[in-house]
């Protein structure tokens, strides 16, 4: 399957959609990702606190695909954040995951209220030059966080991941990300389970494209240039989520699904400024 890619502001490239593995785990995670794999995803999204890094591994070394055909991400937990933690976090994920280097990298939380997040990112861009990662990223910044980061280091990051889905589109957050030439990312793009997926607007659009509701959002999210990171256990679910390159929604329809944002729309109210992460 040919998807298209996303070109970062370091010159790499990222496919247009990737499979997330939240609570994906164990033998059955193993078969699920290399399901995915088989089915034309190569972009996989992982992170420490996932649990999910050594079966992406696995699936990877399993699918008999090159390991260059991959984007491969993972992320820094909170607990990390100090220097040479995150370094040392770094390469324990890769020799868990079985892999030289990571594509994409992220700071999972910025977690101001501790404020380790810039010596993280110092940390970030020592991995970078020493080969460990090829991209590096962000997850759940916001405007000042990303700001910080560009000031106090000179490097600017390529991808923020950030919540994105119909009740809550981040309309203002993709403007600053663009703003900034950072990529955005979207976790939970279909609103993890929510009631978005019964609203008429996107039932009705998905009866005019002979697609099922889920390809209209995260066409939507395509539209929107966002990178949209799906997960996804069911089989058919993943392959029909790749189906989502033969055609393309309208301005008034993206301003349709756009209108459905609640203020109160975030999955578990998980602020930036204010979420303190699981260790």
């Amino acid at each position: 399957m040919n998807i298209p890619k996303k070109t970062l502001n370091d010159g790499h490239r990222i496919p247009f959609i990737g499979l997330g593995t939240y609570q994906v785990r164990g033998g059955q995670g193993i078969d699920q990702v290399l399901s995915a794999i088989q089915d034309g995803y190569r972009l996989l999204d992982t992170s420490t606190n996932y649990d999910s890094e050594g079966i992406v591994g696995e699936a990877v070394r399993r699918s008999g695909v090159p390991r260059s055909a991959f984007t491969i991400t993972s992320k820094l937990p909170g607990k990390y954040h100090h220097y040479d933690d995150a370094l040392m976090s770094i390469q324990e994920s890769l020799c868990r995951m079985g892999l030289t280097y990571f594509d994409l990298y992220l700071i999972h939380w910025p977690l101001p209220k501790r404020d380790h997040y810039v010596e993280a990112w110092r940390a970030l861009i020592t991995a970078q030059k020493l080969g460990l990662i090829r991209s590096i990223g962000v997850s759940n910044f916001e405007p000042e966080h990303l700001d910080r980061l560009t000031n106090e280091t000179g490097v600017t990051p390529a991808v923020n991941q950030i919540e994105v889905h119909p009740l809550w589109i981040q309309e203002r957050m993709l403007q600053e990300d663009e703003k900034r030439g950072i990529a955005t990312e979207a976790w939970s793009p279909l609103g993890r389970g929510s009631k978005v997926l019964q609203d008429p607007t996107i039932q009705k659009l998905a009866a005019k494209y002979h697609k099922n509701v889920g390809q209209i959002v995260l066409r939507w999210h395509i539209d929107r240039g966002v990178v949209p990171i799906p997960k996804s256990s069911n089989l058919l679910h993943q392959r029909a989520n790749l189906d989502i390159f033969d055609f393309k929604l309208e301005g008034s329809e993206l301003a349709a699904i756009n209108a459905l944002t609640q203020a109160d729309g975030r999955i578990d109210n998980q602020d930036p400024n204010e979420y303190e992460e699981f260790d």
